[in-house]
């Protein structure tokens, strides 16, 4: 289930709190893909479903607000400064992102200079990174924050669902079954799998189920606050990163890497 489906979700609820055209303003902004620069009203109404004056006063109102900039001469638009102004103070807020850093490059100087270390919160149907520590090798995972990982497919996001508490990870198999009712049996297989590797191992693990280039290994990291829980990730490319390597030399690392971050040491 999209932003769109759950906007048109609480519409069709009712709800009287649920402010519609504040919805469409963040549904504009949202169309932006990975890689765009630009796109022009025709393009979002396309995305959003949205009638074109309806979008034209809403691409308007974004500019005026500085989250858009409009270029007259091509009838485009681009993210504008207000836009990273909400998402870096949304970043700098967050806590454990701040107390991650350390423990995340610590994991990322290891033996294996092919390592990536990432956090991530489950947003949607999704794990979304929120912090990233990259290889600097040549050959390494292109990651960055912000990118998103199916967070029933992926070590991180199968850490983030054995952490979440019982009500949350029922919405989460109900928000994918909604969206793709043919892999529900699957996504069960895989968190039992994941959950049953936690409680033996201490992590969850991902041999090429996301990609079949990928190894990964994740385990959950608790917020100090009692509110949420991340995943905390180590893992690389399968040709340089193996799977016995990865366990023996990493495994113990982010197990303690974890519970430091979940303590608040």
């Amino acid at each position: 289930m999209n932003d769109l489906d759950l906007a048109d979700q609480a519409a069709e609820d009712k709800d009287r709190n649920f402010i519609t055209a504040l919805a469409r303003g963040l549904d504009i902004l949202r169309c932006f893909k990975q890689g765009e620069q630009a796109l022009t009203n025709q393009d979002f109404a396309a995305r959003t479903g949205l009638p074109k004056p309806t979008v034209s006063r809403l691409t308007h109102t974004l500019c005026v607000l500085e989250y858009l900039v409009a270029d007259p001469r091509t009838g485009t638009y681009q993210l504008g400064a207000g836009v990273l102004r909400l998402g870096f103070s949304v970043l700098a807020s967050m806590d454990m992102v701040d107390r991650a850093r350390d423990t995340m490059r610590a994991l990322s100087n290891g033996p294996n200079s092919y390592i990536t270390v990432a956090l991530a919160q489950a947003y949607q149907t999704d794990a979304v990174y929120v912090a990233v520590e990259k290889s600097m090798e040549n050959v390494s995972l292109t990651m960055h924050v912000g990118a998103r990982l199916p967070i029933f497919h992926s070590a991180i996001g199968r850490a983030i669902l054995v952490g979440m508490n019982a009500d949350d990870r029922a919405l989460m198999f109900e928000r994918t079954k909604a969206k793709d009712p043919e892999g529900h049996a699957d996504r069960q297989i895989a968190f039992d799998q994941a959950l049953s590797e936690y409680e033996s191992l201490g992590y969850c693990r991902s041999y090429g189920d996301w990609r079949p280039d990928v190894n990964g290994i994740a385990a959950p990291v608790f917020a100090l606050s009692g509110r949420g829980v991340y995943g905390l990730n180590v893992g690389g490319p399968s040709f340089h990163v193996k799977k016995k390597h990865l366990e023996q030399a990493y495994g113990r690392l982010l197990i303690d890497a974890a519970a430091a971050l979940s303590h608040g040491g």
